[in-house]
């Protein structure tokens, strides 16, 4: 079965005139390595989530946001994951145009969603260690309100697309879809432009000043605390490694996303090969499979 032919104005990464972007083999080894992130991200997340379910003792604030997380990424394990390995393995998308569309959207959707929960995750840190709001602390309710808020942000910058405001389009060999980085109409760069703002910058900005203020706050501490100096510096060094392992996995996972879309709005003009341009995306959808290992397996609540 030979691959659908593409629209005009579609990915430049697969025309309808060119060879295959990969060899046979190639699209089945990038199949077994999406097989290999998608295989834990869906058994993690919903072992997290059953769990969660099953023990009172974990529904704490920080708790709700971390499961929030799981549900997110098993949505794009479901969905992107599952249906990169299906897709490598045909050698090409093989959803059609409406099929394309869904992926896009619903992978875009969970994908932000998990980033801004993230950035929750970071507040709600920040709020606890640092109080700075005085006595106001981090409750359900407000764990509640940041989880539905996710959600409708992300929802509110994904939908667009399916109505006239940017488009959703077959990226890195053609095997699977996102936001259309590559097409150069004002309408589109303007979309693109304004999704990189809020969707990346806003909530890598929540993140670093949050985890700066707690950093911060936990040196004050270990200073004030001369008896138990000890005891403290050794507690704020775990927090610190857990600070840069988070803010490294985010780098990790969205950083050569955002950055190889940007650039291809910035140079629309660049020849990007097909396997450089899937790496990012893999690297994105590879945290579905450690963001359980780092954002909860590591909380003491749940092991």
């Amino acid at each position: 079965m030979q691959p659908p032919e593409l629209s005009k104005n579609a990915s430049f990464y697969m025309r309808p005139q060119e060879e295959p972007p990969l060899s046979r083999a190639g699209f089945i080894t990038l199949s077994i390595i999406m097989a290999f992130f998608t295989i834990p991200a869906i058994v993690l997340n919903a072992t997290v989530i059953i769990v969660s379910l099953m023990h009172k003792q974990l529904r704490q604030p920080l708790n709700y946001a971390l499961m929030n997380m799981a549900v997110a990424d098993l949505g794009t394990a479901m969905t992107g994951g599952v249906l990169s390995v299906v897709n490598n393995a045909h050698g090409y998308f093989s959803l059609g145009r409406t099929g394309c569309v869904m992926e896009g959207f619903a992978v875009s959707l969970c994908g932000i969603t998990s980033l801004c929960t993230v950035a929750l995750i970071a507040v709600e840190r920040m709020f606890v260690v640092c109080k700075p709001l005085g006595q106001i602390t981090f409750q359900k309710k407000h764990a509640i309100g940041g989880i539905a808020l996710t959600w409708l942000w992300s929802l509110a910058w994904n939908m667009p697309p399916l109505f006239g405001w940017g488009r959703y389009e077959m990226e890195g060999v053609g095997t699977s879809c996102a936001p259309d980085w590559h097409n150069t109409d004002p309408n589109n760069v303007s979309y693109i432009i304004a999704y990189f703002a809020v969707c990346f910058a806003f909530p890598f900005t929540l993140i670093l000043i949050s985890y700066g203020n707690l950093l911060r706050t936990l040196r004050q501490v270990s200073n004030m605390a001369c008896v138990e100096g000890g005891a403290v510096a050794k507690g704020e060094m775990k927090v610190a490694f857990m600070v840069i392992l988070m803010v490294l996995s985010f780098l990790v996972s969205w950083l050569p996303y955002a950055g190889l879309a940007m650039f291809v709005v910035c140079r629309p003009d660049a020849k990007i090969h097909p396997l450089v341009g899937t790496v990012p995306v893999y690297l994105a959808k590879s945290s579905t499979a450690y963001n359980p290992v780092i954002y909860i397996f590591l909380n003491k609540q749940v092991i």
